[in-house]
């Protein structure tokens, strides 16, 4: 079966010209988020509104331009979407490989063009780095969220990698097979027609998943901030009574202990008028930090409001949690911060309770800032727990 090609392919060349231009504009829209990848997409997506032009100019301008170069511009457009996904996912671009196998294939597109002229051969070139890049874009995105729970963005961006290269490996398979046939009837017969139809709709659809991915990422980065506090990092006040909540919740459904640590540094204003509010802003940052590296993967800090904190260690018997409080203190009393303020020495007291079933967060919270209240109130650097939850002589 042979169709004209230009009725065919120039409606889906033009639509997927004006989404490439809607696309950079997208991406051009976001080069201040300061996001990886954006860029190498921005390029990406540049480099196809060049060359579908140049492919629809065969025949009007010289073929070291409507071929050469504009299978060319694809293959960096190909190198560059790659080189986005390795970069958004933190991963090496790999430039060696990829502008080195666009380099052969220009190689191979010129020696086939015109040193012996051959269609089949000019397409496999094209078809197979294509077919390469795309098969290890799937590969990098599966590589990366494989184990982890990631968004549907993720596996459509793969599912369409992978499309892509089949698409492109039958092409390639199909014009060799077609061999002897002379090359009008090679580029009009039906198959090659649908397989750059389905190619040329697959790649802005790669570049909206990209999109997509950009979107859920800054949207992350948006909760991420409001949840935390901005200085310490954090939880919120607010996050952190869901986070309690939800904690809570788990605690009744698991029969697991749940122990609440209300933190507060000792004589915080005297830090402030000694050294000045930016030394004591580098406490509360180090102070924060150095919590953070004595907890679990699945505990929760968060900042009540100036220099007090709270901790949530879930799955935790009273005892352990005592033991965690403990560390902090000493880890508090025996390091001081160093800063271009000078050192700065500081202690804590910390209250701790244990959730009761039936209680809701507030109550929890309550009979831990009692404890605390009792801990600063009998010489303060000590760690007093909720006289509910369990006896202090019974772990002296």
């Amino acid at each position: 079966m042979t169709i004209d090609p230009t009725l065919v392919l120039a409606p889906i060349f033009l639509t997927t010209e004006l989404l490439s231009m809607a696309l950079c504009m997208a991406f051009a829209s976001l080069r201040r988020s300061g996001l990886p990848g954006v860029w190498q997409w921005l390029v990406a997506n540049c480099a196809v509104v060049i060359y579908l032009p140049l492919l629809g100019l065969r025949g009007m301008v010289p073929d070291s331009i409507s071929i050469v170069v504009a299978n060319g511009v694809q293959a960096l457009s190909l190198a560059m979407y790659y080189a986005g996904c390795a970069s958004f996912l933190g991963r090496p671009p790999r430039w060696r490989l990829l502008l080195g196998g666009a380099i052969l294939q220009v190689l191979g597109v010129t020696y086939w063009r015109y040193a012996q002229d051959s269609l089949p051969m000019r397409v496999m070139a094209i078809s197979i780095y294509a077919a390469l890049v795309c098969l290890a874009t799937a590969w990098l995105m599966v590589s990366h969220y494989r184990g982890h729970r990631r968004s549907v963005h993720y596996r459509l961006l793969t599912g369409l990698s992978c499309l892509l290269a089949v698409t492109q490996v039958v092409r390639a398979i199909y014009f060799y097979q077609l061999h002897p046939v002379p090359t009008s009837i090679m580029l009009a017969s039906g198959w090659n027609i649908i397989l750059l139809c389905l190619g040329a709709a697959i790649m802005p659809a790669l570049s909206m998943a990209a999109v997509l991915m950009l979107h859920e990422s800054l949207q992350t980065q948006a909760e991420d901030a409001a949840n935390r506090d901005f200085m310490t990092g954090a939880l919120s006040r607010k996050h952190l009574f869901t986070t309690g909540q939800q904690l809570i919740l788990q605690a009744a459904a698991s029969r697991r202990p749940l122990v609440l640590l209300l933190i507060d540094l000792d004589h915080f204003k005297s830090i402030n008028d000694t050294f000045g509010h930016a030394a004591g802003d580098e406490v509360l940052c180090a102070f924060a930090e150095m919590v953070r590296g004595h907890l679990r993967s699945h505990d929760a800090l968060g900042r009540l409001g100036g220099e007090e904190f709270a901790v949530l260690l879930p799955d935790t018997p009273i005892e352990a949690a005592w033991l965690v409080a403990e560390r902090l203190r000493l880890h508090a009393q025996q390091r001081p911060v160093s800063s271009r303020f000078g050192e700065c020495r500081y202690s804590i007291s910390i209250g701790v309770a244990v959730w009761q079933g039936g209680e809701s967060f507030d109550q929890l919270c309550r009979r831990a800032d009692q404890a605390l209240y009792q801990a600063k109130n009998t010489g303060r650097n000590r760690v007093q727990i909720s006289q509910s939850a369990v006896s202090n002589t019974a772990l002296a």
